[in-house]
């Protein structure tokens, strides 16, 4: 049976606070936890209204602290907008906090505009030299070698499991030639995810952390007691992407009963198109939905996006999803 985990990012519903965000994270993580959910993950992004995980070592400690066996980690960290150093320090640390519980998702992009990639005091050609960063990185959290002189305290020999994240087929093969699992984005970039997953199966290269290829793929999914239910809850996540067409991300919006009278015939065939991955539902609805994307992909685990703006709806989604495909 496919393995189930959350990504989060910490969403900050219209109407709310950024400690509302933060606080629901939490309740989430533990929610998820109780049901079974694998891994808790955090992404980073800067500068966006709507998102309270910019910070996303800190966030992952948060969640970490308040939870006690479910993995916690980062879906990613946007490795370009960092030195590796200190990555290796931030994750080292926790891992040493939180032993056996920290993953570390690495992701190419910068999850930001230019503008704010500048505030960031990394260069604009940062991303050109991410294989080299992620060696190196790898190296830093591994066992130290004699004659060392570049130690991460804490961090060395924690060795905490990297992925490769990606929405193209580069970073398929990337993960493929560093033998690390991979973790492709189809809940926003859904066009290429089966050659990806192709690539990446067909060229993996055993290594240190992974014997096997190991694939999760993301996806949306909302679940409800009823379809009509599910619908209208999904209506968030459609304003939502809408609303990265037009330019104007803002706070998540609450659901509304008629998405068509929002949405534009060209900001419906865009936004789809980024949700081609995307299932709302029943419990039963939702299984036989997930079905065919997990026999197409042969996923490993499903890394799972809710934007929903109700907290509570959120959580029971989830709790809903976990029971559909135990």
């Amino acid at each position: 049976m496919v393995r189930l985990s959350v990504l989060d990012l910490a969403y900050i519903g219209e109407g709310f606070m950024p400690a509302d965000a933060l606080a629901n994270a939490l309740d989430l993580a533990r929610h998820s936890e109780t049901a079974g959910y694998l891994r808790f993950w955090l992404a980073e992004h800067h500068n966006l209204a709507g998102i309270a995980s910019a910070a996303t070592a800190v966030c992952i400690g948060h969640v970490a602290s308040g939870t006690s066996t479910i993995r916690v980690g980062a879906g990613g960290i946007m490795l370009p907008n960092h030195s590796p150093m200190v990555i290796a320090e931030q994750f080292g640390t926790l891992a040493t906090l939180f032993p056996g519980r920290i993953d570390l998702g690495l992701g190419r992009a910068p999850g930001t505009d230019q503008r704010t990639l500048q505030a960031l005091r990394r260069g604009l050609d940062a991303s050109e030299h991410f294989p080299q960063d992620v060696v190196e990185l790898q190296a830093l959290l591994g066992p130290p070698h004699e004659g060392q002189t570049l130690r991460a305290i804490p961090g060395e020999d924690t060795n905490v499991p990297l992925w490769i994240l990606g929405s193209s087929l580069y970073g398929a093969q990337l993960a493929a030639m560093l033998g690390l699992p991979y973790a492709f984005a189809s809940h926003f970039a859904p066009q290429a995810l089966h050659q990806a997953v192709t690539i990446y199966r067909q060229k993996f290269e055993p290594f240190e952390q992974l014997a096997e290829p190991y694939v999760m793929v993301g996806c949306n999914v909302v679940v409800a007691e009823t379809d009509s239910e599910a619908r209208r809850l999904f209506t968030t996540p459609q304003q939502q992407f809408t609303r990265m067409v037009r330019g104007n991300r803002g706070h998540l919006p609450p659901p509304v009963d008629d998405i068509e009278n929002f949405w534009s015939p060209i900001e419906k065939a865009r936004a789809s198109s980024m949700l081609g991955c995307s299932f709302h539902g029943t419990p039963k609805t939702i299984r036989n939905q997930l079905a065919p994307l997990i026999e197409a992909t042969c996923a490993d685990e499903l890394m799972v996006v809710g934007a929903i703006w109700d907290h509570a709806a959120r959580v029971r989604s989830y709790e809903l999803l976990a029971r559909a495909m135990a």
